[in-house]
């Protein structure tokens, strides 16, 4: 019983944050995604893979998405990781498994074309925060359309981040790295047209 009730109390826990059946499944394989590049390739997968704007200019357009998922560090790399966790315990449960894999596709795809398009004094850029823009606005906006007051909060919060990076650059406590704050817009942006082009029903699946 004493297991069992450890088992159920994990499952509990699990669900809490929206990790179970094919979104579980789905945040296990983007954790991974984020993580085992760095934990096994280190800097030589990350120099190899990352956005750069000579090499895509090259010919090596594969840059432009694999860079959005090597990382400046193992401490940037579990950052990014846990802040994919903290987003789906947080809008998790907004989309089911398929289309929040078509919100990450989308939210991909939108920072690299921004960083190609529109930026470019970015001669190089490492990290999925990009990516994890566009998965928390599309779960926020989901969740605005159906009332919940928490989402619009979060959303405004998101908004006023975005301004502040455009206007100021990184926040305060960002630290020493450099940190492409328009991949945080390019992502967004990518995520609110995700879950504006494929909005799903109000009930979760």
């Amino acid at each position: 019983m004493h297991v069992t009730g450890r088992l159920s109390a994990g499952r509990d826990a699990l669900e809490r944050i929206h990790a179970t059946g094919a979104r579980g499944g789905l945040l296990a394989l983007l954790v991974a995604a984020i993580m085992l590049p760095q934990w096994l390739g280190g800097e030589a997968l990350a120099a190899a893979l990352r956005y750069d704007r000579a090499s895509v200019t090259a010919g090596e357009l594969f840059r432009l998405l694999t860079g959005q998922f090597v990382h400046l560090d193992r401490l940037h790399a579990l950052a990014n990781a846990a802040g994919a966790v903290m987003i789906w315990a947080l809008v998790g449960g907004a989309l089911s498994a398929s289309r929040w894999l078509w919100v990450t596709g989308l939210s991909l795809l939108a920072v690299a074309a921004g960083l190609w398009w529109f930026s470019p004094e970015v001669a190089w850029y490492v990290g999925a925060s990009g990516m994890l823009h566009g998965l928390l606005a599309a779960g926020a906006v989901t969740q605005a359309v159906r009332g919940d007051p928490l989402a619009r909060l979060v959303l405004l919060i998101v908004a006023a981040k975005l301004i502040w990076e455009q206007w100021s650059g990184p926040l305060p406590f960002a630290g020493d790295s450099a940190v492409v704050v328009d991949a945080h817009l390019y992502g967004c942006v990518g995520g609110v047209l995700a879950a504006i082009l494929r909005r799903p029903p109000r009930t979760s699946l």
